[in-house]
């Protein structure tokens, strides 16, 4: 389990990576009398940011629950309770990779199976330095037999409310996963899934078209498209057929198209 957990995190971290590169494409797209600013696609972000965090903590815990008994363990800022069906942790200021303090209690219920493990994470007033994150996020983690690939789907219906008081909803799921191969060139990784983020009186949409992918030896995505819609005028984002270039382009309502640097 630990070795899984820990590609796991390679995944979210290549999840992570890619969600980055989408803002770099995303920045620059136009719509019939509107835009996607880059201040619309940091909010579409955030609650990735801060998931991230709450995922870091939850993938060190869930290592622990693998004895699956009864159990507490305490660590230098968190107390989690083990039960045979999940847990229950408290977090007390704790600094997780560098990130913002954490705060306030997460439960997990899960289930494992051989090939894959499912838990669903419940935030109650969960705090990620003066953010507060509420609802859930169910994970499903697959690995192939043979160990050669795995993925990580998140199911989000969560809450972020920021210290001025705004509030951030994400509803949708994603998909993380990675194949490893005999080399860079060969171990490719992809993004794929739909999700829809509110904030400010605006509904985002992203759907992923074709699922978006790149190799180990490239920093771009080199294949695949998506559709981003704010308030239901959506263009597509096409980022190639397999170049390991900086370059993608955007297909407008219209038909119009446009040629963008990353």
């Amino acid at each position: 389990m630990k070795k899984l957990t820990q590609k796991i995190l390679s995944i979210a971290f290549i999840g992570a990576t890619l969600i980055g590169f989408q803002s770099c494409s995303e920045d620059a797209i136009p719509g019939e009398g509107e835009e996607l600013t880059q201040a619309e696609l940091k909010t579409i972000l955030t609650t990735d940011e801060i998931a991230g965090t709450a995922d870091t903590a939850l993938a060190e815990l869930f290592v622990g629950s693998s004895a699956k008994v009864s159990t507490a363990k305490e660590g230098d800022c968190y107390m989690a309770e083990y039960t045979e069906t999940g847990f229950v942790a408290t977090f007390n200021n704790c600094v997780l990779n560098g990130t913002d303090n954490v705060n306030g209690t997460v439960t997990v219920t899960y289930e494992a199976g051989q090939e894959a493990s499912s838990f669903t994470a419940t935030y109650q007033d969960f705090y990620v330095g003066t953010v507060k994150i509420n609802g859930t996020r169910s994970y499903e983690i697959t690995a192939s037999g043979d160990q050669t690939s795995v993925s990580f789907t998140v199911v989000s219906d969560m809450s972020v409310e920021m210290e001025d008081g705004s509030i951030i909803s994400e509803n949708g799921t994603k998909t993380f996963s990675i194949t490893f191969g005999d080399s860079l060139e060969t171990t490719i990784f992809s993004l794929s899934g739909n999700w829809t983020v509110e904030a400010d009186g605006n509904t985002y949409s992203v759907t992923t078209l074709e699922d978006l992918q790149g190799n180990a030896s490239c920093e771009f995505i080199t294949t695949g498209s998506m559709s981003v819609s704010k308030n239901g005028l959506a263009v597509t984002v096409d980022f190639g057929s397999g170049e390991c270039d900086n370059v993608a382009t955007i297909i407008y309502p219209n038909g119009a198209t446009e040629e963008i640097t990353l």
